[in-house]
């Protein structure tokens, strides 16, 4: 008779291989046992990728939330390509949508082989860095409302956000996760984005000069001192009383860029939501920069 005695092993990198001896009565190790054991060995397994979707989740689960209240969000380490999403639900953009705009209208002016005029320039610095209503809503005007909105954004990537009826551009509709692809667009790799590098470096300019009542947001992930480029909204509906707070943006880590998108709605109060959006954010970071991520 055989006996075959089979042993688990690991490797530095976290991969597993079996070793197998068989042994005859005698106690030596039989050629046709061995060569069997030999065919069924395994090749080396890489170990599982970590699910930062997952960890994201159990980071937010210590984030205080009003009951009633919810959130999604969705963070990118552009430099290791590590990223994460919480929630899939659409929500109000509020003031946020001022950033696509923006991006739509310098989208537009690039196809049309013309810079932006001075008119334009004075909306746009308005819009984005006082978050001037009047401001969008003759931009929005301009880029020919929803329907140049959603144009724009069909070239960007975006795939669940939708351009507010009429006037109504606070009311457009979107994700997290979509807010991340148009932060991508400003932020991320020149190469994959639809925007030219004149037409980012100016937008990213502009968010990062707002006004400093409206620093809040996305920019409390961000070490302290370090630079950060960001869009806030907030919009108290008439139906409920209660508040969408939004906060889109570039934060600086320790050295390292992060994009992060948190949306939020069914805040008692513009500061509870703030607080909410503040808490969701610095609770994100870490789960892409790899702090409290298990590495």
């Amino acid at each position: 008779m055989l006996a075959a005695a089979v042993v688990l092993g690991g490797t530095a990198a976290g991969t597993w291989y079996v070793k197998g001896q068989a042994h005859g009565g005698d106690g030596t190790v039989s050629s046709s046992a061995a060569s069997a054991v030999e065919e069924a060995s395994v090749e080396p397994v890489a170990a599982p990728e970590v699910d930062r979707d997952e960890l994201l989740a159990i980071a937010l689960k210590g984030v205080a939330v009003e009951e009633g209240a919810e959130m999604s969000v969705a963070v990118l380490d552009p430099a290791s390509g590590r990223s994460a999403a919480y929630g899939t639900a659409p929500f109000d953009t509020a003031s946020i949508v001022k950033a696509d705009i923006l991006a739509a209208l310098l989208l537009q002016a690039e196809d049309a082989g013309r810079t932006l005029t001075a008119q334009e320039r004075e909306y746009a610095a308005a819009m984005i860095e006082e978050s001037d209503n009047a401001s969008a809503s003759a931009l929005w005007r301009t880029i020919g409302q929803a329907a140049g909105l959603d144009a724009a954004n069909e070239r960007f990537g975006l795939t669940g956000t939708e351009g507010g009826q009429g006037m109504l551009w606070g009311l457009t509709q979107t994700t997290a996760a979509d807010q991340l692809v148009l932060l991508r667009q400003i932020f991320g790799d020149a190469a994959e984005s639809e925007l030219g590098e004149a037409s980012r470096a100016y937008l990213q300019g502009l968010m990062g000069r707002v006004v400093e009542d409206q620093d809040w947001g996305v920019s409390a992930a961000g070490t302290a001192g370090a630079g950060f480029a960001l869009k806030n909204g907030w919009l108290p509906r008439s139906t409920t009383g209660l508040w969408v707070v939004n906060s889109i943006g570039r934060v600086t880590v320790d050295g390292d860029d992060c994009l992060v998108a948190v949306l939020s709605r069914g805040s008692t109060t513009k500061a509870k939501g703030i607080a909410l959006v503040e808490a969701a954010a610095r609770a994100a970071v870490p789960v892409v920069t790899g702090d409290g991520a298990g590495e």
